[in-house]
């Protein structure tokens, strides 16, 4: 994809004794800052301080956060203490994204079968190639959404999407932003539509200026706007990303997509996601078990220090909401479109016999 502009957002430097870096996403788009990170309190911060996110970026996060655990681990014991000490920790840094939990589980699975095989003094690179692989393979796979998604934007669209999944969301490309980065570089001409986002505004702070730096057109509206912009007939598609999707399809993203898949139906206009194999939760029957993460009250009830709103009022801030299976076209994975979304699509797409 030659015309994606943006880096990594999570690296790893040097060895399985290295440390993680990455972009400072709440410092953006004011300026492009990375951050070292060398301790496990650091990445749980980080993660919890949205300095990274989007699931498959806190899902790769967590991945080499179990290593920054385990470093210093002097022989076998203390390294299956650390190890499960650290997963724990960062486990319950964010409950909503299922890929955190995903990419620790995938990590420890492997941890199992290289200690019954392998001697302790390997245990620590074996787990560093893990955790690359789980990077590696996210890019491919964001390729791969963007490949069979691109052919859903036609010349002369417009598309909204909601919140960030974008390059800065995953391990490079995005999900939802892979299928316009893909569509762009075929010849398209398209307009995108970035909800704000609020009360943290990465639409506006990283959606606009990821699509700025792949020079796609870009119009910022706010997010009680979207309704009217549609009835305007400037948006043809919506296409968001997803934090886990259940058995069923129900699909649980930033909060306000679901207001957004309401109006697209009310609209007549086709709502998409894009996410990966590793987004599904195939263990809940439905969104009614998706966990929805609850925020501190000050995200609303002040900005960068300064008060928006009266002081001891109660404030509710869920970060997430569940659109419905029966509100979504269909889902774009690395292995096709899911479409009609339902159990049997789901299960056929992302297991074909």
């Amino acid at each position: 994809m030659t015309g994606y502009k943006v880096p990594l957002s999570v690296s790893w430097m040097g060895d399985g004794h290295g440390h993680l870096r990455m972009i400072d996403q709440t410092r953006l788009p004011g300026g492009l800052v990375e951050i070292d990170l060398h301790d496990v309190e650091g990445v749980f911060e980080a993660i919890v301080q949205l300095r990274v996110r989007g699931a498959p970026a806190i899902g790769i996060a967590g991945a080499f956060g179990l290593l920054l655990g385990t470093k210093k681990a002097p022989g076998a014991e203390e390294f299956r203490t650390a190890l499960s000490t650290t997963a724990s920790r960062l486990n319950s840094s964010r409950p909503t994204a299922v890929n955190l939990s995903w990419a620790i589980g995938r990590m420890l699975n492997r941890f199992e079968a290289i200690a019954e095989a392998e001697p302790f003094t390997t245990w620590q690179h074996q787990l560093l190639q893990e955790a690359l692989a789980i990077q590696a393979e996210d890019r491919e796979m964001c390729r791969a959404m963007g490949d069979h998604g691109e052919s859903l934007i036609r010349d002369g669209m417009g598309v909204l999407t909601h919140c960030n999944a974008g390059g800065l969301a995953t391990a490079a490309y995005g999900t939802a932003l892979a299928v316009m980065y893909r569509a762009h570089e075929k010849g398209r001409n398209f307009r995108v539509f970035a909800d704000e986002t609020r009360p943290l505004l990465q639409g506006a702070r990283l959606t606009a200026w990821e699509l700025s730096q792949a020079q796609i057109p870009v119009t910022l509206i706010c997010d009680n706007m979207a309704g009217q912009v549609m009835k305007e007939g400037k948006v043809q598609m919506v296409i968001v990303g997803a934090d886990r999707i259940a058995a069923n399809g129900d699909t649980a993203n930033k909060i306000g997509t679901y207001s957004v898949a309401c109006l697209a139906r009310a609209h007549g206009i086709p709502f998409y996601v894009a996410a990966p194999s590793s987004t599904f939760d195939l263990n809940l029957a439905d969104g009614s078990g998706i966990p929805i993460e609850k925020r501190n009250p000050k995200e609303i009830g002040s900005y960068h220090g300064v008060e928006t709103a009266p002081q001891g009022i109660d404030i509710y801030n869920p970060a997430f909401d569940v659109t419905p299976a029966t509100l979504i076209q269909g889902i774009i994975t690395e292995k096709g479109l899911i479409d009609p979304v339902n159990r049997d699509t789901i299960r056929k797409i992302l297991n074909p016999v």
